[in-house]
């Protein structure tokens, strides 16, 4: 009878152990700091592309997720990808850039 309680005790504690593991934070998850963080990078980057000339009119997507900036979109030359992915770097807090931008006609 006391093997049956102590088995029991067991399953209870390795339930509640379950339970307190799945509310933990993991590394695909941003807190609000980082998310915030991002937001301003994510906007630097995107006034650095309208600001600059040759990039104004062309339609460039930027996402960033813990400092690592993804841009993507249509530019018309190889070049414009270039400057654009050179842009992001120079943001302050880019960790990485990801230049997912296709050039027309190719």
């Amino acid at each position: 009878m006391r093997t049956i309680y102590g088995f029991a005790r067991l399953l209870a504690v390795l339930a509640l152990f379950a339970t307190f593991q799945g509310c933990t934070t993991t590394q695909s998850h941003e807190s609000t700091g980082q998310y915030v963080d991002d937001s301003v990078i994510t906007s630097k980057v995107k006034a650095a592309i309208v600001n600059d000339m040759a990039l104004k009119g062309l339609q460039i997507n930027v996402k960033t997720y813990q400092g690592v900036v993804q841009l993507s979109g249509f530019v018309n030359s190889a070049a414009n990808a270039s400057k654009a992915e050179e842009l992001a770097r120079g943001v302050q807090g880019v960790t990485e850039v990801h230049n997912d931008l296709i050039v027309k006609g190719q």
